[in-house]
């Protein structure tokens, strides 16, 4: 019933899988780390948007404004991921992207929310100011390293799940 196997035919095989798979983890690890342009421009529309409605604007401004600043992140999303060479099923973003991505809005929400109460009794162009400043700050230094974190080592994860088999 079995066929007989010739050892260094199955090494070349399994070989030439390897290689391009390894090609492709290479190749996802660079695409996610690709530095951090992308951050850098949604934290300047968050500032610009944060400073825009401390303007005391009427509620047509501030809808406005609102979709203004979900139309440029929906831009920028779509730009960035034309961007990236690599397009794998579910091999960057895993269960750990998901919890970032909520804990890094619970925690620039509440910077902005957090800021805002603080800076109150300021001028509003003032308090405008240092509310965006501070959390796009908090947004940029915790993006970083939530981004290199999420993302992780495929290799490590190829090799666990080969472990397991």
């Amino acid at each position: 019933m079995s066929t007989p196997v010739d050892a260094e035919q199955a090494w070349k095989d399994l070989q030439r899988i390897r290689i391009p798979q390894e090609r492709v983890y290479d190749e996802v690890e660079r695409s996610a780390e690709s530095g951090p342009g992308g951050t850098y421009a949604v934290a300047a529309i968050m500032w610009v948007f944060l400073v825009g409605i401390s303007l005391d604007l009427p509620r047509w401004g501030l809808w406005l404004a609102m979709g203004a600043y979900v139309a440029l992140l929906s831009v920028l999303a779509v730009v960035l991921n034309r961007r990236s060479r690599m397009r794998l099923h579910r091999s960057r973003y895993d269960w750990r992207a998901t919890v970032l991505f909520f804990g890094g809005a619970v925690v620039t929400g509440g910077t902005v929310l957090l800021s805002g109460h603080l800076v109150e009794s300021l001028e509003p162009m003032t308090g405008g100011l240092i509310r965006a400043t501070a959390s796009a700050a908090v947004f940029v230094l915790v993006s970083g390293p939530v981004n290199r974190w999420a993302v992780g080592s495929l290799r490590d994860r190829a090799a666990r799940a080969e472990e397991g088999r």
